[in-house]
């Protein structure tokens, strides 16, 4: 297993953490990601922690909560092993004020995740959107105050836009707060976006990224192909609602290049996809989930080897996109502005 450190903290990550939205499937929604019970969560899990991934992320919303519940289970006896991640910020009942980053709703929302997980502590604990109802340092100082009591340890921002994540990062300096040390975010071959505003924000600011949803919402698993109907999986199961839309051409021309790359370096294209985030900057883990034993065993195959140069600018070239407004534009003054990547 190849470790990072998580943004500018002294925590340190393995690469690969396994997301668990598909434990517990209680509502209809995540039905569609998966069902994964206590048995199967706990075969999951001892994958994992043999394989150096330990690593688990998971959020009050999924499965409202059960997914946390089934995670905890899982991970019982355990505990001190391992490093778990949650989130709160998106309504969780009917509770007016059950919703968003206020002090009132992140302390209960802190609480009862805490009870859910069976621990006493979550190392690393997101908003998992912005809440611009909310005042920021109302929202920092509530976590500060739990990261000072011991039942946080770090504190990450998830779907921020830059000048949100920056308000925040500014105001935890203002203030003497703790800050955002890790984002966690959407980032894949066929979503590139990330790169435009919040990379170069990530490595200024040293701010780390987990990436969510690395296969981009399951499109890049190697089971969608040019003139193949997809008739298994999270897609076809309806799990991809919600997703950004991806034109055909679009896709299909970065599954060819990453069906080149693996047939050249003997892995999946699954496998490549994930290769080749590893290579980005700030990509400090990747959240992988999978429906079965055999999904995570696969994903486990994404590390441990490398990329050549030529198939890295292959993949960069087949999924580059222009940039909107007005990094269009700053690509012009790279003299003086020096992007991290090529777009």
């Amino acid at each position: 297993m190849e470790y990072r450190q998580l943004g500018r903290s002294g925590l340190t990550v393995p690469v690969l953490s396994f997301g668990t939205a598909t434990f517990g499937g209680t509502n209809e929604f995540f039905q569609r990601w998966g069902q994964t019970d206590v048995a199967e969560a706990t075969r999951m899990v001892d994958l994992c922690i043999d394989s150096g991934v330990t690593f688990f992320d998971t959020a009050d919303i999924y499965s409202q909560g059960a997914s946390e519940e089934v995670l905890g289970q899982a991970l019982k006896g355990r505990r001190e092993r391992v490093l778990i991640s949650t989130k709160t910020t998106f309504r969780f009942n009917d509770d007016l004020n059950q919703v968003g980053s206020s002090r009132h709703h992140i302390v209960r929302a802190c609480e009862a995740s805490l009870r859910r997980l069976g621990t006493d502590h979550i190392d690393v604990y997101f908003m998992h959107g912005f809440d611009a109802l909310t005042p920021v340092e109302e929202t920092l100082r509530a976590l500060d105050d739990l990261t000072r009591s011991g039942k946080i340890g770090y504190i990450g921002a998830s779907n921020f836009s830059g000048w949100q994540l920056m308000k925040a990062l500014a105001t935890s300096e203002r203030y003497g707060l703790n800050r955002y040390v890790a984002y966690q975010g959407y980032y894949a071959l066929i979503g590139r976006h990330y790169e435009w505003e919040l990379m170069p924000l990530g490595i200024d600011q040293g701010v780390g990224l987990m990436v969510w949803s690395p296969l981009g919402w399951g499109r890049l698993t190697g089971k969608i192909r040019r003139g193949q109907e997809n008739r298994s999986g999270r897609i076809a199961a309806g799990g991809a609602e919600g997703g950004p839309p991806v034109s055909d051409d679009y896709l299909f021309g970065v599954v060819d290049a990453l069906d080149a790359v693996a047939a050249e370096t003997g892995k999946s294209v699954a496998q490549v996809a994930l290769n080749w985030l590893l290579t980005r900057p700030t990509v400090c883990n990747i959240v992988v989930g999978a429906r079965t034993e055999e999904q995570l065993k696969q994903n486990l195959g994404a590390i441990g080897w490398s990329l050549a140069p030529e198939q890295i600018a292959r993949l960069d070239a087949a999924s580059q996109e222009t940039p909107i407004y007005p990094y269009w534009h700053q690509k012009g003054f790279d003299e003086r502005n020096p992007k991290p990547t090529t777009w």
